[in-house]
């Protein structure tokens, strides 16, 4: 016997009628077993963005991660599955941190463990190549997540602080003599308490979500998307401070009862879309100045 006997290598792949034979069943109950572990915490979550207006912004985050992840299927579906061991420890260390969350009764650490345990289950079944592709819309979920009050408060009082310090500094222009407590500012007619619901933290929020939103839909150079979201933040302190400006002037001018009720809610919502505007004429100014560079070089 002169010849070699030749082994042929096992499979490494299951073949395609199989393998979608028996995905389906164990796609099932591994969804079944996650809404299982994360039924009450995905119902607490969904129950806090109703109830709290300052993460009602929450609903919008998973239906454009999911819109994101449905307007890519093609391109995702060409990816040939790699799976990485990796993710199985990602996702025991997702599970990890469930039991730390909920002994601890931390809910931030509980839902984020729902995002490292998906992003385990990708790596794990489809590979790293198939997680970059998807990473945009994965990051995006950490937006649906209520920051956890310690830092919240950390956030909430030097915005007040910032707002109250430039409305007394804007109304006395505007013939407004003020004195300032911290976050109260004593005018003639009344004391304004600049209060956790009006630091801006609200629009802040909601307004670097619709940024992000709108450069990814408007916008396809990743620089000017990181420069719109960034100046959300600087866009929204400054609208938030012209609407205290602009009660105090209210309750000067004409009446202290119109800074309460309707007229303060409308004004929050005015702010907002003035705060959107703003956001739209920069997104204006950086494509005029992208083409002006265009002609001249």
């Amino acid at each position: 016997m002169g010849q070699y006997a030749q082994v042929a290598p096992l499979p490494t792949r299951i073949p395609g009628p199989l393998a979608s034979k028996f995905s389906w069943p164990r796609t099932i109950v591994l969804i079944g077993l996650i809404g299982w572990l994360y039924f009450s915490i995905i119902l607490h979550l969904a129950s806090q963005w109703w109830q709290d207006p300052n993460f009602s912004h929450g609903f919008f985050v998973p239906a454009f991660a999911l819109f994101v992840l449905w307007q890519d299927r093609l391109r995702l579906a060409g990816f040939v599955p790699a799976p990485s061991i990796w993710g199985l420890g990602i996702i025991v260390f997702a599970l990890c941190v469930l039991v730390i969350g909920v002994l601890g009764a931390e809910l931030f650490l509980s839902r984020i463990s729902l995002l490292l345990l998906i992003a385990g289950l990708i790596v794990y079944f489809r590979g790293w190549q198939f997680f970059r592709a998807i990473l945009f819309p994965w990051a995006f979920l950490v937006l649906m997540i209520p920051i956890p009050a310690i830092v919240f408060n950390q956030i909430t009082f030097p915005l007040q602080l910032l707002a109250s310090r430039v409305a007394a500094g804007v109304l006395p222009w505007a013939g407004v003599p003020v004195l300032r407590e911290g976050n109260v500012i004593n005018l003639p007619a009344m004391a304004l308490e600049v209060a956790e619901a009006c630091s801006g933290i609200r629009s802040l929020l909601s307004l670097a979500t619709l940024a992000i939103i709108y450069g990814y839909l408007m916008e396809p150079r990743i620089s000017i998307r990181i420069i719109l979201a960034l100046a959300s933040i600087p866009i929204a302190v400054t609208a938030n401070s012209l609407r205290i400006v602009g009660t105090g002037l209210l309750v000067q001018y004409w009446d202290p009862q119109k800074a309460e009720g309707f007229f303060h809610a409308f004004s929050g919502w005015l702010i907002f879309v003035v705060s959107l505007a703003m956001l739209f004429a920069l997104h204006r100014v950086l494509l005029l100045n992208t083409r002006g560079k265009e002609a001249r070089a």
